[in-house]
């Protein structure tokens, strides 16, 4: 049997240099993808 443990990572980005065209911020971005992590169960290192 397999017992390598998955380790993730969160990757986050601007996708504009203008702050008006900008949907989410990189602090809501990371934010947003912590919850899930914690809901997934899922280690991020």
């Amino acid at each position: 049997m397999n017992n390598h443990t998955r380790k993730f990572f969160i990757y986050t980005r601007k996708s504009t240099d203008t702050e008006d065209r900008q949907v989410r911020s990189i602090s809501d971005q990371l934010a947003e993808l912590k919850e899930l992590a914690v809901k997934e169960q899922i280690e991020v290192v």
